[in-house]
């Protein structure tokens, strides 16, 4: 029986990290989001953003209760945490009672959760792309705000299903490429714009735009094709509505394209494999 480690290649960029036991966690999590919201996004509240970060329970907290409003309690349960961050997400999963495993292309990242996690020794650096696990690991894969920013969706989603147990499920989050907010620079958003015109807002607002580059968000119609190509089906959908209004004065006609075309600002659901038992 599979007991956990990095199985797979080096081509994987599964790797060690650091030894973590003498980390300073709040002041390495206060550098990781300064740089992030303050140098990488030039979000001007970036303060207030790092704060929220510094004391995340409350909003992992919600994350962590809509999952298990969806697959039900997690506790015994093997998680994979695809693209887990800082470790927030984990922390709280890991105290609702499951085991739980988190992987993310940054190193910086992994170093901090591998602090913070009960079972550090779980977190690793890795890609969505090639998943250092065997098949059928898995009672649920957990990707949340992760998957508009791999470099291959469709890799990904395979690699997800294949580590899915017969009857484990699938939770994914992330924004709609037709959404006309932003998530990540946080600013009211033209989604058919092209990318060099995009870059241009963004510089016109004052913004850096080297963040634009990495970002590959999927429309629902895109997703759930790489679901179905991936041998995964959507169980349930959730609609988590059209969250803040942006656009100032113009909201009322974002939310009436909203309407108009059935757009969410978001893709939510749950999936499982599609051989699996409803």
């Amino acid at each position: 029986m599979w007991r956990g480690g990095c199985t797979a290649p080096s081509s994987s960029r599964c790797s060690a990290v650091p030894e973590t036991t003498t980390l300073d966690v709040k002041a390495a999590l206060a550098d990781y989001y300064t740089k992030y919201y303050r140098d990488t996004l030039g979000i001007p509240g970036w303060r207030d953003l790092v704060n929220v970060r510094l004391d995340d329970k409350a909003y992992e907290g919600q994350r962590l209760a809509a999952l298990e409003r969806a697959v039900g309690p997690i506790r015994g349960k093997r998680l994979l945490n695809v693209g887990c961050g800082t470790g927030g997400f984990n922390v709280l999963a890991e105290q609702a009672g499951a085991d739980v495993w988190g992987l993310d292309e940054s190193a910086a990242a992994v170093t901090i959760t591998r602090a913070r996690m009960r079972h550090g020794e779980r977190a690793l650096h890795a890609v969505a792309e090639t998943l250092p696990f065997p098949g059928a690991s898995f009672d649920l894969v957990y990707c949340y705000a992760a998957i508009e920013h791999v470099e291959d969706a469709r890799r990904s989603l395979r690699e997800m299903v294949r580590v899915m147990r017969p009857d484990a499920r699938l939770y994914l989050h992330t924004n709609n490429r037709w959404s006309c907010f932003e998530g990540h620079y946080k600013v009211f958003w033209l989604p058919w714009l092209p990318a060099a015109l995009a870059r241009l807002y963004l510089a016109a607002r004052g913004r850096p735009t080297a963040y634009l580059a990495t970002l590959r968000p999927l429309s629902r119609r895109q997703c759930l094709g790489l679901l179905e190509a991936a041998g995964g089906r959507i169980l349930r959908d959730y609609d988590p509505g059209y969250g803040r209004p942006v656009g100032g004065p113009l909201w009322p006609l974002v939310r009436a394209y909203y309407r108009l075309f059935r757009i969410s600002p978001y893709i939510e659901f749950m999936a499982g494999r599609r051989e699996a038992r409803a």
